[in-house]
């Protein structure tokens, strides 16, 4: 590896997998791996193209040296085939993957394997760490037990502990995408399903009836001393470790300190998987025993939906989702009012009548905040009334040209808008003023203005001198304090004066 302070550049093995022409760039590092498998480190540009199955081209030499620039790879002088003078200025190159290539090459592997990895759930692996830890709980009854017996014994019923618990639970994420459709084979699902859910069955079974004899060996041994076996084991372990320093006393107590503190982490990771600390603390096989036995039941409801489907019964939620995505879907805003007319069939009020002399009429006789009984009656037509239609017998009506209509309500709303905008902008302040201060308002302000005071004082609580509160629509705040010895104030407005003891007010617009 390059020295930093060398003004070297830092091998980069993982560049390779973001540049262009990537494929190939991982096919010839696969080759290098494999060929590492058989015990092979050099390679010649030949045997690379061999080992990949591609022409040994100018493509093929252009990506070797890339390669080397990224230190993946190192290239040393071929001289082993030189026989002539042309043969030696001619370049060739043997190539063999760097420290730094390796480790990449591994650590993408295991990614991939990870991230490949579906899981299963081991049954015999259970049978495997039952019978490993009696074996274990007899060694453990010896006076003198042989170490190295039990350092091989310790280390496979980790190696099959871990199995088990890696592979448990890949197995339960690859279960919960197969039941959320993640891996979109649905058709797949379909056809596994039984055989899947007595596979689980069978699972569930075993771990209840392994997990229970798992538990009493596990306080079987623990009874008999674990701590002296994993201290032998731990022995054993140091005496392999390399010297360091000037005392090598220390540095093997350095090296069986820390292996013994591994192996308890270990132990302690074992009997937390199978043995509960109480009910607040059950096990992880009970965690796991309760998973299983959720995803059966999710599964089964999983099946029932799709049959569902498959028979052709109305489902909503899909319905709703296919909406959804069709909305999504649509080419422009005019698209989408046309497909909603289409799912909810809710058009225009062909009944409304709305004419310019009833506009009138609401304007001048019927404001805003009166209420229903005491609004203008609206007159309907005594055919209405009588048959509860506007049809006759006959031919029916041609349908009415509303538009006129449309129009006017429709430049109704855009003066109301305006007007109450104007309002909010009047009654808008750049801090707080006092009541008296606010000037004549309109009646709209005015009304906004009664609105927004009752939205204070209905959050004012007994003795409070201060209140803020927000309108209902989440458009304005208000805060409102009330001023010692500010006396009364009137508030003049187009329908009277207002009056009351003065504040301080504040108001301000949350749209802005």
């Amino acid at each position: 590896m390059a020295d930093p302070g060398s003004g070297a550049a830092w091998p980069q093995p993982f560049a390779h997998l973001s540049a262009p022409n990537a494929a190939l760039y991982r096919d010839v590092l696969c080759s290098f791996a494999r060929a590492k498998e058989r015990f092979i480190v050099h390679l010649r540009p030949e045997d690379v193209a061999a080992e990949s199955r591609r022409e040994s081209d100018e493509q093929l030499a252009q990506a070797l040296e890339k390669l080397v620039e990224w230190g993946n790879l190192r290239a040393d002088a071929d001289t082993g085939r030189v026989t002539s003078v042309e043969d030696f200025h001619r370049k060739r190159l043997l190539f063999q993957l760097t420290p730094a290539g390796h480790a990449a090459e591994q650590a993408i592997a295991f990614y991939e394997e990870a991230i490949g990895q579906r899981g299963v759930l081991q049954s015999v692996a259970l049978a495997d760490i039952a019978d490993r830890l009696a074996a274990l709980s007899a060694l453990a009854g010896e006076d003198d037990p042989d170490p190295a017996k039990l350092h091989l014994l310790l280390l496979a019923l980790a190696d099959r502990f871990s199995s088990l618990a890696d592979n448990a639970q890949a197995f339960m994420a690859s279960l919960r995408r197969a039941i959320d459709f993640s891996d979109g084979d649905v058709e797949g699902f379909i056809e596994y399903k039984e055989r899947l859910i007595e596979y689980i069955n069978r699972f569930i079974a075993d771990l209840a009836n392994s997990g229970a004899t798992i538990a009493t060996l596990l306080n079987e041994v623990e009874a008999r001393g674990h701590e002296r076996l994993l201290g032998l084991v731990a022995r054993r372990e140091a005496a392999d470790a390399a010297p360091s320093g000037a005392d090598a006393a220390e540095a093997f107590g350095r090296a069986e300190a820390a292996a013994l503190e591994s192996w308890r982490n270990r132990w302690r990771g074992l009997r937390d998987w199978f043995v509960s600390g109480g009910t607040d603390r059950p096990s992880q096989a009970r965690l796991l025993r309760r998973s299983a036995v959720t995803a059966i039941k999710q599964l089964v409801d999983t099946v029932g939906l799709l049959n569902e489907r498959r028979s052709g019964r109305s489902d909503r939620s899909a319905d709703f989702r296919a909406l959804a995505r069709w909305f999504a879907e649509a080419p422009d805003e005019a698209a989408t009012h046309r497909l909603w007319r289409a799912a909810f069939g809710l058009t225009s009020a062909r009944h409304l009548t709305v004419t310019a002399v009833t506009v009138a009429a609401w304007e001048q006789d019927a404001p805003q905040g009166v209420p229903w009984a005491d609004a203008p009656p609206v007159r309907i037509s005594p055919q209405l009334r009588r048959t509860g239609s506007y049809e006759r017998r006959g031919k029916p009506n041609r349908v009415q040209d509303r538009s006129e209509m449309r129009r006017l309500l429709r430049e109704r709303a855009d003066r109301e808008a305006a007007e109450t905008a104007a309002a909010r902008t009047r009654l808008r302040t750049d801090g707080p003023v006092r009541l008296s201060e606010l000037g004549v308002l309109d009646a709209r302000a005015f009304r906004l203005f009664l609105s927004l005071l009752g939205d204070a004082l209905a959050v004012r609580l007994p003795g409070d001198t201060e209140v803020k509160a927000v309108t209902g629509d989440g458009s304005m705040e208000v805060r409102l304090s009330l001023v010692p010895h500010g006396g009364q104030v009137h508030i003049v407005t187009e329908d009277g004066v207002l009056s009351g003891p003065e504040h301080l007010i504040e108001i301000t617009d949350l749209h802005e």
